[in-house]
C-alpha cells in the first residue's frame, strides 16, 4: 500500500541557495506526524516545494498516496489530494465562508458539501459562514476555519504549517482537538511547528526533525520531550552540526 505523503532525496533550490538537501520522509495513511526544527532549518521550504511554489527548483521525489507532485502544477498538487493550512491565514474580501464551502463543494462534489455543514457545526464556525473569510476572527478561529475548509476537501495529506502559531493556551487546546478530528484512515497528517506544546494535546505517531536541510531524527512522541529538555542546539552538537550549517534567509523572502 501507498504512503498517503513518501518524500524521498528531496532537494530544492531557491536561487543559487540550496534549502533542502535530501529530505526523506513518510506519513502513512491513518496517523498524524510532527515535524520540528529551529528556524531556518527548512520546514517552510518543505511546505512551499511540495505545494508547488514556483520560485523553487525541486529535485527528488514526493508522492501522495504514490502520484508524484513534482513537476506539476498546483492545482494537480491539490487534485491528487495536498492540502495546506497556513501559519497566519489572510482574509478574503467578498468571500464569505459559506460561499467558499459552496466552491470547494462545486469542486469537490463526492459529499463535501454534507461534510462542509457538517464541519462547521463540529467547530462551531456557524455564526461566521456570513462573514467575509477570515474578517475579524481571532487566530485560534482562522485556524478552525482552515479546518472547516479541510474537511469540507477531504485530501489524503494534510499539511498543518505552524498551526499554533500565535494562539494563547485555550486557543491550542481547541485547534488540538481540531486536529484530532483530522485522524483518517484515508489521510495521513503532517504538523509543522517549531514548539511541542500542540503535541501535548495530540496523539502523535511519529517526530521528524529537521535541521540543515534534512531530517536527522525520527522518533516516537517522546521525541518531543527530549528536545524540550536538551533544546536544538544540545542536538545540534551531538549530530555535530555547527550553527553556521543552518541555511540562512530560507523564510525571509516568502514568509
Amino acid at each position: 500500500m501507498n504512503a498517503a505523503l513518501s518524500v524521498k532525496g528531496l532537494r530544492s533550490t531557491i536561487g543559487e541557495l540550496e534549502i533542502l538537501k535530501g529530505v526523506d520522509l513518510e506519513v502513512p495513511f491513518g496517523e498524524v506526524h510532527a515535524l520540528m526544527g529551529p528556524n531556518g532549518s527548512g520546514k517552510s521550504t518543505l511546505c512551499h516545494t511540495l505545494m508547488g511554489k514556483p520560485e523553487y527548483f525541486a529535485s527528488g521525489s514526493a508522492t501522495v498516496d504514490g502520484v508524484e507532485l513534482l513537476g506539476t502544477p498546483v492545482d494537480q498538487r491539490s487534485a491528487a489530494g495536498l492540502f495546506q493550512t497556513f501559519q497566519y491565514p489572510v482574509e478574503i474580501a467578498g468571500v464569505t465562508l459559506s460561499e467558499l464551502l459552496a466552491e470547494i463543494a462545486d469542486a469537490s462534489g463526492n459529499g463535501s458539501a454534507d461534510r462542509g455543514r457538517d464541519a462547521v457545526v463540529q467547530l462551531e464556525m456557524t455564526e461566521f459562514l456570513d462573514r467575509w473569510v477570515n474578517q475579524g476572527l481571532s487566530g485560534g478561529e482562522k485556524k478552525k476555519s482552515e479546518i472547516v475548509q479541510l474537511l469540507a476537501r477531504r485530501p489524503k495529506v494534510a499539511l498543518l504549517d505552524e498551526i499554533d502559531s500565535g494562539l494563547d493556551i485555550d486557543a491550542v487546546r481547541e485547534v488540538a482537538a481540531a486536529v484530532e478530528g483530522l485522524r483518517d484512515p484515508e489521510r495521513g497528517v503532517l504538523i509543522i511547528t517549531h514548539y511541542s506544546r500542540i503535541l501535548r494535546y495530540l496523539t502523535i505517531d511519529k517526530i521528524h526533525v529537521m535541521m540543515a536541510g534534512r531530517v536527522v531524527r525520527v522518533g516516537g512522541p517522546e521525541l518531543a520531550q527530549e528536545l524540550e529538555t536538551k533544546g536544538y542546539d544540545m542536538l545540534r552538537g551531538e549530530l555535530g552540526l555547527e550553527p553556521a550549517e543552518e541555511p540562512v534567509g530560507e523564510a525571509d523572502p516568502f514568509p
